[in-house]
């Protein structure tokens, strides 16, 4: 059974930082390209980061471009969310999420991932 538990959310003040993490059961894990959702309360699911299969290509929204950092360990099938600078509007449930694909760069359609994590809060004070 496929697991993408994810870890790191909590309470911090605007400016703060917070790490995610997502660790995966998936195998092959290098096989997947991981990218990371947020749902903040009435709005819907948004792409956050995305990162590639291989690791050398990431994607970022807009609105985390500059602040947020996503890295992948294939030895501990985990991927990293760092996120900086961080403002109210970055709270919500983050989601991990798993995409089988080959191409260079991660999608940002939630259609196109296959696995999901159950999601961490991350609440950000001003």
């Amino acid at each position: 059974q496929v697991q993408l538990v994810e870890a790191g959310g909590g309470l911090v003040q605007a400016g703060g930082s917070l790490r995610l993490s997502c660790a995966a059961s998936i195998r092959p894990f290098n096989f997947y390209a991981m990218g990371w959702f947020r749902q903040a309360p009435g709005k819907e699911r948004e792409f956050v980061a995305g990162i590639s299969w291989s690791g050398k290509m990431t994607r970022y929204a807009d609105s985390v471009e500059g602040r947020f950092s996503l890295s992948r360990d294939d030895a501990k099938n985990t991927v990293y969310l760092q996120m900086n600078s961080l403002k109210p509007e970055d709270t919500g449930v983050y989601y991990c999420a798993a995409e089988r694909s080959s191409y260079y760069m991660p999608t940002t359609q939630m259609r196109e991932y296959h696995y999901w994590g159950q999601g961490t809060q991350v609440t950000v004070s001003s």
